[in-house]
């Protein structure tokens, strides 16, 4: 079952995870393409990487994903411009009580990047939760929809920024 990457990115690393990252650093150093400030940095990053992704990060860069050597899971490329303006724009709808184009955007764009799919899939959980918490609270928690749109903004900016956002306190119905 594909889950579009997204429990890959997510899951805490091992050490020997870190060992590929580790020596892929190594080689970059003695081959003259990181400094030594950086070399450093970058090793305190990937001995200190809690996620895949944050495993990932410390060398995207490197012209060979670290995480290459982990079984079955490749690493996410970083979103382009329309990447995240998708992304931002599902997280966006949240600003009004619609679900129905965070999820268009999860089913369609979802089928071209993980990004857009696991974020578009992160806002149709949280309007879900909303629309959840509203019908339980027999319509007192539609009050809540007055102060959504400043986190669905918030998520909106990360998106754009070409990051993930986890909205707290929701239930994740769609992965």
């Amino acid at each position: 079952m594909d889950d579009g990457g997204y429990a890959g990115v997510g899951l805490r690393v091992s050490d020997s995870e870190r060992e590929p990252v580790l020596e892929l650093l190594k080689e970059a150093y003695a081959e003259g393409r990181l400094e030594h400030d950086e070399f450093e940095m970058r090793m305190h990053l990937a001995m200190t990487a809690r996620t895949r992704a944050d495993l990932a990060a410390v060398a995207s860069d490197l012209g060979r994903p670290g995480l290459q050597a982990l079984p079955g899971k490749a690493v996410e490329q970083a979103p382009d411009g329309e990447e995240r303006l998708w992304a931002a724009l599902a997280h966006g709808s949240g600003m009004a009580p619609l679900i129905v184009p965070a999820l268009v955007i999860m089913l369609l764009g979802g089928q071209r990047s993980a990004y857009v799919r696991r974020q578009a899939a992160e806002a149709v959980n949280f309007q879900l939760t909303l629309l959840l918490v509203t019908i339980v609270t027999f319509g007192l928690g539609g009050v809540l929809y007055a102060v959504t749109w400043i986190v669905a903004a918030i998520a909106a900016v990360f998106a754009l920024g070409g990051q993930d956002f986890r909205y707290p306190w929701i239930l994740r119905l769609i992965r």
